[in-house]
């Protein structure tokens, strides 16, 4: 993440119930929150609410303030009695971040017939009034703090924001233009800028050669200290000597550019200049660098980096993407595709030991690609793209299964129906790349599509609508 989580918490409760009874609530779901996610930093109402609890439109316009001053990046609003609707609306539409809404079960009626909350009914009146304001939400269902409903939907919350957070206003990196014959990934960057903030920033691929090239025959100790580095990841020996080197040198050079730049993600122009002018190919290096949290995209795909970057934050930067081409149907199972790509998978991933060698394809033969399966396990696969004006977000989930052996980095995806997801692919606006991570994302990018003006795509049906 680019830097650490804030999250605004702003309860809320009405006066004519019982304020001790607020406060014992607003507490608890403290502690709850420090246990679902310790690394939060929590911006609460002190110095702004008497008793740190939303009560006036007055204190809505006081909180916002704080909140936009401490730059918070989502905002929850838990109503620890029936709340006041106005204020959270108010303060929600001024501080514009994504809006988590929750109260918690109300308890039964005292002996005496009385309710302390009535903490449901004023989730009611809140929903419609942040509607009447345009204020984006999310919402889980009216459940207590110990139950998976709540700790499932505040964390799932978390991403959902996170990914909205490293979205919009993200600095993606080109190196290179794209190859010649590529029109695939030609996209509109002015509207990237226009309507998400999203800065393309370019690197001449001349550039990276002459730093490489500088660092190379300086031979200093960190050109030295990561080639043997590359030496632990994996095995080299199928590769001319110096090739570490050459990748070490790339690897810093891009390293050194990202710094300086404040980049998020970057896409690369793989081949073939960089073979003719270097002699390698930079997949082992895009691998490592996607590995270390900085997702590299192949063939100058700025959308496959900008998805990329969308799946790390959906896992909170926890383990690494892998970025891949959707390239044939697995022969013995209708339902399963293979993933490959010629070496950008992070070696952190692979299903056994990894090695290095020459390209298999291209006809410079170049060293400098990989060589590794992807281990099992269930992944998301999600493709953010555009055409005409329109943006989207394909999202499907599957698992790895064994499959033939392939030259690359790969792995076969199984799906429940591949037909399903190979009309809706080829409808597009989507193309052959896609981002990949281990684990189950869909319900975060259902949710962070709420905050963007992007359509979430699901392979549910043939020529179905975009879901939203």
């Amino acid at each position: 993440m680019r830097n650490k989580f804030k999250l605004g918490f702003l309860p809320t409760r009405r006066v004519f119930f019982s304020q001790e009874e607020s406060r014992l609530e607003r507490d608890k779901i403290i502690k709850r929150m420090r246990e679902l996610a310790p690394e939060v930093e929590l911006i609460d109402l002190h110095g702004t609410c008497s008793d740190g609890l939303l009560v006036t439109e007055n204190e809505a316009v006081a909180v916002a303030e704080k909140f936009r001053a401490a730059g918070v990046d989502a905002v929850f609003a838990p109503h620890c009695n029936f709340g006041c609707e106005g204020a959270v609306a108010l303060a929600a539409r001024s501080i514009s971040r994504p809006l988590l809404l929750w109260g918690p079960r109300d308890n039964s009626p005292e002996p005496d017939g009385t309710r302390l909350r009535d903490t449901q009914c004023g989730l009611f009146a809140t929903g419609k009034v942040l509607q009447r304001f345009g204020v984006p939400f999310t919402y889980i269902v009216n459940s207590r703090l110990d139950e998976p409903v709540f700790g499932q939907g505040f964390v799932n919350f978390l991403r959902a924001a996170n990914v909205v957070k490293h979205f919009k206003n993200a600095r993606i990196g080109q190196i290179g233009t794209r190859p010649r014959d590529f029109y695939s990934v030609i996209i509109n960057e002015g509207e990237l800028l226009e309507r998400f903030g999203i800065q393309v920033i370019p690197w001449e691929l001349s550039a990276l050669v002459r730093q490489a090239k500088r660092r190379l025959a300086a031979r200093g100790s960190e050109l030295i200290e990561e080639a043997e580095s590359f030496g632990h990841v994996a095995d080299f020996s199928a590769c001319p000597s110096d090739t570490a080197l050459k990748l070490a040198a790339i690897k810093l050079a891009i390293d050194e550019w990202r710094s300086h730049e404040g980049l998020d993600a970057a896409a690369i122009q793989c081949w073939d200049s960089l073979q003719d002018e270097f002699g390698v190919t930079p997949c082992f290096v895009n691998a490592v660098l996607t590995g270390k949290g900085f997702p590299v995209a192949c063939e100058t795909d700025i959308h496959g980096a900008i998805s990329s970057l969308m799946l790390q934050s959906a896992d909170l930067a926890t383990q690494p993407t892998f970025f891949a081409d959707l390239t044939i149907r697995h022969p013995g199972d209708d339902n399963a595709e293979l993933l490959w790509h010629c070496g950008p998978f992070p070696p952190e991933l692979a299903a056994g030991s990894c090695s290095v060698g020459r390209h298999f394809v291209l006809p410079s033969h170049a060293p400098g690609t990989c060589s590794w399966r992807l281990r099992d396990g269930d992944v998301s696969l999600v493709r953010f793209d555009g055409i005409g004006g329109r943006y989207s977000l394909f999202c499907g989930e599957g698992r790895i299964v064994e499959g033939p052996f392939n030259q690359g980095t790969y792995g076969y995806v199984k799906v429940e129906n591949w037909p399903l997801w190979e009309e809706k692919l080829v409808r597009g606006p989507y193309i052959h790349h896609i981002s990949g991570a281990f684990g189950k994302f869909t319900p975060v990018f259902r949710e962070a599509v709420r905050y963007l003006d992007v359509n979430l795509d699901l392979p549910l049906s043939f020529g179905g609508e975009a879901c939203r």
